[in-house]
């Protein structure tokens, strides 16, 4: 029995010696980690006090004398300089480039659907103490003056994001239209009615069933303006039309919703084709 007391007590006395050590590491690291702290805080400090320097030197320079607390005009002016060269970088991937002019920047929205390069919009600003438009080639009936007058002098990325999707959206609601008076001419009875946006749109078009052919027509309301979809489709048959085809046409407005219009007359053809 005392040589296994003697035995536990040198166990203990080994563990409390394991543990000791251990605290001791442990309080030289973190001692080393407060130097290191210490030392990146004064890195930090002598660099904000260089950068202050070099700053107020190249103001010194350019004979410009200003309040720390309220910014000179040219350095508000260098500040929006490096927030454009930014977003541009930013913009490029987007279908949004731009180059900057001596008076501001010059932005070209590039608009696309499902893949297919289409117009190209300008918009010239200046960017002095109030951004302004300058002159752009943006369509009259897109709402830019309402757009600008939300976000043009308070977040101008914002601004260019949401002129982007007017005009890429309208882009490819006339690309849609164009693309069924082209491709599908012989199945449109008439001419098809749209407006100047194309977010309205009107047209017949012909239904084949069991060897006769019965007039469709066909009304598209794109209520969201950013969106080349419709947001409300009427499609109607004549009265003394069968009665299946009432389905067609709730199976034709179901699919207008949800492609594009040209794909969906190209859905209509094969799927008569296989009927036949």
């Amino acid at each position: 029995g005392v040589f296994a007391h003697l035995e536990m007590l040198e166990a203990r006395a080994h563990e409390a010696a394991v543990k000791q050590e251990e605290t001791e590491q442990q309080e030289e690291k973190l001692a080393r980690l407060k130097a290191r702290v210490q030392e990146l805080r004064l890195q930090r400090d002598e660099l904000r006090a260089k950068v202050d320097l070099q700053q107020k030197g190249q103001l010194g320079k350019e004979g410009v004398v200003s309040d720390p607390a309220q910014p000179s005009a040219r350095a508000v002016l260098e500040w929006k300089i490096k927030s454009v060269k930014a977003m541009l970088q930013v913009f490029y991937l987007t279908g949004i480039s731009g180059k900057l002019t001596k008076r501001g920047v010059c932005f070209c929205i590039s608009t696309a659907y499902e893949g297919t390069y289409l117009d190209s919009y300008h918009l010239d600003l200046l960017t002095k103490a109030e951004v302004q438009i300058h002159r752009h080639s943006v369509p009259i009936f897109i709402p830019l003056e309402q757009i600008a007058k939300k976000y043009l002098q308070t977040d101008i990325r914002r601004f260019l994001s949401v002129l982007s999707d007017h005009l890429n959206a309208y882009a490819g609601r006339r690309y849609q239209a164009d693309q069924l008076q082209g491709r599908f001419s012989n199945r449109i009875e008439g001419t098809l009615q749209r407006n100047s946006l194309c977010n309205l749109l009107v047209f017949n078009y012909n239904v084949s069933s069991k060897s006769k052919t019965f007039p469709f027509n066909a009304r598209l309301l794109y209520g969201d303006l950013c969106c080349s979809l419709p947001t409300e489709v009427t499609v109607s048959c004549t009265p003394d039309a069968p009665a299946s085809l009432a389905e067609t046409a709730a199976a034709h407005s179901d699919l207008f919703r949800r492609v594009a219009l040209h794909k969906a007359f190209c859905s209509f053809s094969s799927a008569e084709e296989s009927v036949d």
